[in-house]
C-alpha cells in the first residue's frame, strides 16, 4: 500500500488537542470567589469579637461583667421588699411607699368650734322647761329631777361648754350639733335645747327622775 505524503517511515498521526473553553475559565474564577469571600467572612467574626466580646451578650439574663461596660457604672438591679416598697441598686437609689390614706373626720361641736357670743339666762329656761314637762304629762317631781340633773350639767346655761368633750348647752349634748333636729338655732336657743333635753330624756331613761337616777350612780346620763 501506500504511504500517506509527509509522513515518514514510523511516524504516528495524532490529532491536535482543542483550545480551552470559555466556561472552565469562569469556573475558576466563581471558585477563588467563593474561597475569598469566605475567608473574610470568617476574619469579620473573630475582628469582632476581639474587638467587643460582649457584643453578643448585652441582652442576655446571665450577663455580669460589671465594671467593664457602660463607663464602669454597675447595673442597676431591682429588690422588692415588703408589700409596697421597691428598692432600686445602681448609680441611683429610689423608694416607693404606698400613697398614705387621708382620713377627714366629720365636723363636729368639738373640733374646731366655740360657743356663740349669748348671755344665759337660767330662770327663763327653767320656767320654759316646767311647761315642757307639764306638757309631756310628767308629774311635777319629774320636773323637780330635771332641775337636779340639769344644775349639775350646765348650770341651765345656755351656752355651758366642756372643751375636753365637746358637750355643749343645757343638756350637754355631745355633740352640740345633734340639738340642730330640734331647731337650727340650737346654738342660742333655750327653748330648742329643752326640747331636745326632753326627746333625749324620754328615748333613753323614760323619764327625768330616771335620768336623774343614772346620773347619780355613774356620774353621767
Amino acid at each position: 500500500m501506500g504511504r500517506h505524503a509527509g509522513a515518514g517511515d514510523g511516524d504516528v498521526v495524532r490529532p491536535s488537542a482543542a483550545p480551552p473553553t470559555r466556561t472552565s475559565t469562569r469556573g475558576a474564577v466563581k471558585q477563588a470567589a467563593t474561597v475569598v469571600f469566605a475567608f473574610c467572612a470568617a476574619a469579620s467574626f473573630l475582628l469582632v469579637n476581639i474587638v467587643d466580646p460582649y457584643s453578643g451578650a448585652t441582652a442576655s439574663s446571665n450577663f455580669a461583667a460589671e465594671g467593664q461596660r457602660f463607663g464602669g457604672e454597675k447595673a442597676q438591679s431591682v429588690e422588692a421588699g415588703g408589700d409596697y416598697s421597691i428598692a432600686v441598686g445602681g448609680a441611683e437609689n429610689y423608694v416607693v411607699e404606698k400613697k398614705p390614706v387621708v382620713v377627714i373626720e366629720p365636723a363636729s361641736s368639738g373640733s374646731g368650734w366655740a360657743p356663740p357670743a349669748v348671755t344665759p339666762d337660767p330662770g327663763s329656761a327653767q320656767a320654759y322647761a316646767a311647761g315642757a314637762v307639764a306638757a309631756r304629762g310628767w308629774a311635777s317631781s319629774e320636773f323637780d329631777c330635771l332641775v337636779a340633773l340639769w344644775n349639775k350639767e350646765s348650770g341651765w346655761r345656755v351656752n355651758a361648754y366642756n372643751a375636753s368633750s365637746g358637750a355643749y348647752g343645757i343638756p350637754q349634748a355631745l355633740p352640740g350639733s345633734k340639738m340642730a333636729t330640734a331647731g337650727a338655732d340650737w346654738e342660742t336657743n333655750a327653748a330648742t335645747q329643752v326640747e331636745w333635753g326632753l326627746g333625749y330624756i324620754s328615748g333613753r331613761y323614760g323619764t327625768p327622775c330616771g335620768a336623774w337616777g343614772h346620773s347619780e350612780s355613774v356620774g353621767w346620763y
